[in-house]
């Protein structure tokens, strides 16, 4: 069936680009002197990517409600964001980050502050290779979101209060166990084979949570429902 097989071949590119993209924190590892500070800053900045195209579905399934949502959702998910990004700074770099000296915004925007603030610095401590590695997981997850969501259908049975969860479960699922096991790694000392095997954990979750998120044809859950 021409349509089931073009399902499956969308499916299969985005599941290859992902794989291929977990890999350059290999390359970072072996031949650029990558360290568990950034690899577990890398992949918290994946949460940012997800963030921003989870704004793009919600609008997708709602257009007008979705506006207040995706405003909600920006705020409650940013600091969110933030808090996990001022641990994982702690883990990356050993010292309490700069930012969190001056006087605080007022409200709820004090997480929009220390958001900005975290990702001020992880830009300023970025190499040119990891920047190369998060455009990357950009590409990825665009790709994901171009075939998988909106021309494999999956939108369609989609609800915003679902959409909102997603990018939660799987900070939970994924970075406790990454920042578990990088405790493991840094006490010690980021020996190589550990850092190797950190990057396979994140490669095997991640397989896991796309299979478990895109196995299904949205024609299939119609039928079955």
């Amino acid at each position: 069936m021409p349509q089931d097989s073009a399902w499956r071949t969308r499916r299969m590119v985005s599941l290859v680009a992902m794989v291929v993209v977990n890999l350059i924190p290999l390359i970072g590892v072996l031949l650029w002197g990558w360290d568990v500070g950034s690899l577990v800053v890398l992949y918290w900045s994946e949460n940012l990517i997800l963030g921003a195209y989870t704004i793009v579905k919600i609008l997708a399934v709602s257009p007008v409600g979705g506006l207040f949502s995706s405003l909600f959702f920006l705020v409650h998910y940013g600091g969110f964001c933030a808090v996990h990004g001022v641990f994982v700074l702690a883990l990356a770099t050993d010292t309490e980050p700069a930012f969190l000296e001056g006087d605080p915004w007022p409200l709820w925007l004090v997480f929009v502050q220390l958001l900005i603030g975290v990702i001020a610095q992880v830009l300023a401590m970025a190499p040119p290779e990891w920047l190369i590695a998060f455009v990357a997981l950009a590409i990825s997850h665009g790709l994901s979101l171009l075939f998988n969501y909106f021309m494999n259908g999956e939108y369609r049975n989609q609800t915003v209060k679902a959409l909102m969860g997603a990018p939660y479960k799987r900070i939970v699922v994924l970075h406790v166990a990454i920042i578990l096991g990088a405790f493991g790694v840094s006490a010690l000392g980021s020996p190589l084979p550990l850092l190797v095997l950190l990057v396979g954990l994140k490669l095997g979750l991640d397989l896991v949570l796309h299979n478990r998120e895109h196995q299904t044809r949205p024609e299939d859950e119609l039928s079955s429902s």
